[in-house]
């Protein structure tokens, strides 16, 4: 039961994100944060009693009195006087209606990126926070992650000068993408949304209130992953020797998913909320590799380099800031930043805390409960509405450069006005 001590949470959509990263960190601090998850609400049928099942086995492992319930639908959960914040994680199509109602009920929130799939949802949702007069606090990780932070802050200390081209490559084989509900443009906004909108964001981050002027991109699908028309429908319901299959691939080992988290997803009837689809079953629609290029108006060109193929490394996603008097690479991986200053003369290598890095994400879900803790007190988020609209502007600029064969477009023609989301 909450308490007038603590802080009550409600998770809406109780799939990985949600309930057994975000969500199982906030239960894992139990004992030391006021954060309780008061309960679940899932539109699959048996997710969130097993979400909440898994939640109270960690609230027990922490000697935590506390019993996570079950909502039947949305309204009930945003509705209810023991819940002061919601945290977002429906599939992205979904996210509007869930602000707006929880909005209406006078709770706090917590959206998980991308902030929508079309900019009309994007747009309501800023104007919903424009009405509650509340920030609303949003999901990407490497704004809550100490490798970026460390890399952005040292690119605006004066230690490389001026910042004047960064690049941000992205080549983690997330063939994930293909076998979870994703694989629908409609639904996800494909890759270059879905993990893309992390990778605008930091480039925005870096661009320090710069704005986009002019973007190219090239790419789309690579063939790699062609359907087959005799495909089988699962990973679960094949015996071949596959290097994509879902949950033993070293991508999903080195993160932690080398399971399915409940039965829900070996149960549900429906594609899209399965986890493990054959990645050459017809059906998907999503691109798989761009490269997109950035223009700013104080001077500052930027490369996204990304695609969900390609082999599992331990430089999989580095970023790279070049100034007029020194450059830093950051290997995510490892955490290390490789800083050159002084025009060359200077060269050392800056290790990461480990303590800061104890956790999924690379320590990001845990920083996420600590500032989720600040937030409710009243500290501006890290991150709001107004970077989600702004990431999603490139999205949208790339994938419209993508489809006309690397036109360059201008970000700023888009009908999505920055002050909507101020």
């Amino acid at each position: 039961m909450k308490t007038k001590n603590t802080i009550g949470i409600a998770i809406i959509g109780a799939g990985e994100r949600g309930v057994y990263y975000v969500g199982s960190r906030i239960a894992e601090a139990a004992a030391d944060c006021e954060l309780r998850i008061v309960g679940v609400c899932d539109i699959v049928p048996g997710r969130a009693a097993l979400a909440a099942a898994h939640l109270d086995g960690l609230y027990a492992a922490t000697g935590v009195d506390h019993k996570t319930r079950v909502f039947d639908d949305l309204e009930t959960t945003v509705s209810d006087p023991a819940v002061d914040m919601v945290i977002i994680t429906t599939h992205t199509d979904q996210h509007r209606t869930p602000v707006e109602r929880a909005v209406a009920h006078c709770k706090r929130i917590y959206l998980d990126k991308p902030i929508s799939v079309t900019f009309e949802d994007a747009l309501a949702i800023a104007e919903a926070e424009r009405k509650s007069g509340q920030p609303i606090m949003m999901g990407f990780t490497r704004r809550y992650e100490q490798s970026w932070i460390d890399s952005v802050d040292l690119s605006r200390s004066g230690r490389i000068g001026q910042p004047r081209m960064v690049m941000l490559r992205s080549l983690i084989p997330y063939s994930r993408y293909l076998q979870l509900w994703h694989r629908n443009e409609s639904r996800s906004g494909g890759a270059l949304n879905d993990k893309g909108s992390h990778h605008f964001d930091v480039l925005n981050w870096v661009a320090n209130g710069a704005t986009a002027v002019r973007l190219t991109a090239i790419g789309g699908r690579s063939g790699i992953f062609t359907p087959h028309a005799d495909a089988p429908e699962r990973c679960s319901l094949c015996d071949l020797d596959c290097p994509y299959r879902r949950h033993e691939t070293l991508i999903d080992q080195s993160e932690g998913v080398g399971r399915i988290p409940n039965d829900s997803w070996i149960q549900a009837t429906e594609v899209h909320n399965w986890n493990d689809t054959c990645v050459y079953h017809p059906g998907a629609d999503i691109d798989d590799h761009s490269v997109v290029t950035v223009q700013y108006d104080n001077g500052l060109v930027a490369t996204h380099f990304f695609a969900i193929f390609g082999p599992w490394a331990t430089d999989m996603e580095t970023l790279e800031i070049l100034g007029d008097q020194g450059r830093l690479r950051m290997e995510r991986h490892s955490g290390e930043i490789d800083l050159v200053e002084n025009y060359g003369y200077t060269r050392g290598v800056i290790e990461p805390d480990p303590a800061t890095r104890d956790s999924t994400h690379y320590g990001a879900d845990r920083q996420l409960v600590r500032e989720i803790v600040n937030f409710m007190q009243g500290t501006p988020p890290p991150v709001g509405v107004r970077e989600g609209v702004e990431s999603m502007r490139l999205v949208a600029a790339a994938k419209l450069s993508l489809a006309q064969g690397g036109v360059p477009i201008d970000p700023r023609n888009f009908d999505l006005i920055k002050e909507t989301a101020a």
